[in-house]
């Protein structure tokens, strides 16, 4: 029985654009964001905007991907996540982990 690795046993990679809304800017958002992702040795970025969210885009196995994306939800300790828009997209083959 094959499952969603494809049967090989190596994780699925998947790809995942994130914004988040609330009080993210100024509470240590993106420095304890990447942190985290450096940890679970996912690739991708993370930034502030304009309009006051973060944006970050996280790539790796799933269930480390999924980890970010639920890390997101409530963020380092001064944040208030009020909102997590999560858009899925095609690796890019990212390797490392930055803050812009």
């Amino acid at each position: 029985m094959t499952g969603p690795t494809g049967g090989d046993g190596a994780a699925a990679v998947v790809r995942r654009r994130v914004v988040v809304r609330g009080r993210v800017q100024g509470v240590g958002f993106r420095m304890s964001c990447a942190q985290r992702a450096r940890q679970l040795e996912l690739g991708g970025s993370v930034r502030n905007r304009a309009d006051g969210t973060v944006e970050a885009v996280f790539e790796g196995p799933a269930v480390a991907v999924d980890a970010m994306v639920a890390w997101c939800g409530a963020g380092p300790p001064l944040a208030r996540v009020t909102a997590v828009e999560v858009h899925d997209e095609d690796p890019a083959g990212l390797a490392a982990f930055a803050v812009t």
